[in-house]
């Protein structure tokens, strides 16, 4: 095996490592008793299962499943149908093409925790504070500058001679829009909805603030609730995190196709 090669293997498996070991040293503290979890060995000496019942016992860890994903899916609904006509009025039909796309994207620099306070007030004041649709709401508005990021550079890379030929069938702008542009860029708008949803799915700030009922707090909230005044049981915590993982890793697993085909051609001019 050649230097280079060696070199090439070492630094695959670095990341393999770097991305593996921490999920697998949660999955050993899953089943670690609370005296085995302060010796700090990376196998549990002690093995134990019953970390799993209990974090679904000492929390609805199951409605809190169900609320992260039924909030995840409709801000990514929300997001979607807010960014894509936005899109192409300004990469298409020329609508504010210089301050709109720089003040939508300039949005997204701003820390999360300057928008609390209105986004509180105004959830307070449609009454939707403390339910799913009001979450949904507020992750739906504040991912829409990741999802015009990524994409613009679907729709810039459509020739203009295709609308233009959809214009002499006499199709209009919104036709054209669901007929012609967004099956031609399908790939990114599935890349779009798996990195929104999942954006949303991981939030915590938010979720913490404006939901403060088990009904509708979201899986992240519910995680931390394992962290007591004095003692952290974090076997229970590592459970319940698994818990949160699983259903990311399976749609990363099983829509991984869509994002690297969507992801590559919108790099690709």
């Amino acid at each position: 095996m050649t230097v280079s090669g060696i070199f090439r293997g070492g630094l695959v498996a670095s990341l393999i490592a770097f991305f593996t070991v921490p999920v697998l040293f949660l999955v050993s503290l899953s089943f670690k008793t609370k005296d085995d979890v302060l010796s700090g060995d990376f196998l549990p000496n002690a093995f134990t299962l019953s970390n799993w019942p209990d974090a679904f016992g000492a929390a609805h860890l199951a409605t809190f499943l169900g609320n992260s994903v039924i909030v995840a899916l409709l801000s990514g609904l929300l997001t979607l149908a807010i960014t894509v006509p936005a899109i192409y009025g300004v990469t298409r039909l020329s609508t504010g093409t210089s301050w709109l796309h720089d003040v939508t994207l300039s949005s997204f620099m701003a820390p999360p925790i300057v928008a609390i306070i209105p986004f509180f007030y105004l959830l307070k004041w449609i009454g939707l504070l403390n339910t799913q649709a009001g979450l949904a709401l507020v992750y739906g508005l504040v991912n829409v500058p990741v999802a015009f990021w990524l994409l613009a550079p679907f729709f810039k890379r459509i020739p203009a001679e295709i609308e233009q030929a959809a214009a002499l069938d006499g199709a209009g702008p919104a036709r054209t829009l669901v007929s012609v542009i967004l099956p031609m860029i399908a790939p990114g708008l599935a890349a779009t909805a798996v990195i929104v949803t999942i954006l949303s799915y991981n939030e915590f700030l938010f979720a913490s603030v404006f939901t403060s009922a088990d009904a509708t707090r979201t899986l992240p909230v519910g995680v931390s609730l394992f962290q007591g005044d004095r003692l952290v049981n974090f076997g229970q915590m590592a459970a319940a995190s698994l818990t949160g993982i699983l259903p990311v890793y399976l749609a990363a697993l099983f829509l991984q196709k869509y994002l690297i085909e969507g992801l590559a051609h919108g790099a690709v001019k």
